[in-house]
């Protein structure tokens, strides 16, 4: 098993940034594909970014797309997402998840493994 402890939300103005981290203890983070998730309020919760075991392959929401950066170091088993150009359609509670397959799965019933999440807040 794997626990991740996310880390880095709070309120940003729209157009700045923020760096989330995932930070990974138990089973090596390096076992997981790892992926980043979102929750609104009053919706249902969504896929953001993920990346591969050893970080070669990424995928993202078509919403981030070009505003997001998913990474990984494995050596210190942790999983970041720099957030560019905020908009406040992205405040949400994000979450960080691992997922035992072997290719980038998109959806939250695929992802064994979930951190408690981290708010971020963008005021417009």
């Amino acid at each position: 098993q794997v626990q991740m402890v996310e880390s880095g939300g709070g309120l940003v103005q729209a157009g700045g940034s923020l760096r989330l981290s995932c930070a990974a203890s138990g089973r090596t983070s390096s076992s997981y594909a790892m992926g980043w998730f979102r929750q609104a309020p009053g919706k249902g919760r969504v896929f953001v970014a993920a990346i591969s075991r050893s970080g070669g392959v990424t995928r993202y929401a078509d919403s981030v797309k070009g505003r997001f950066t998913i990474s990984r170091d494995n050596a210190k088993n942790t999983i970041y997402l720099q957030m560019n150009s905020l908009k406040p359609e992205d405040t949400a509670v994000y979450y960080c998840a691992a997922d035992t397959s072997f290719v980038l799965r998109v959806g939250v019933a695929d992802y064994d493994y979930w951190g408690q999440g981290t708010q971020v807040t963008v005021s417009s």
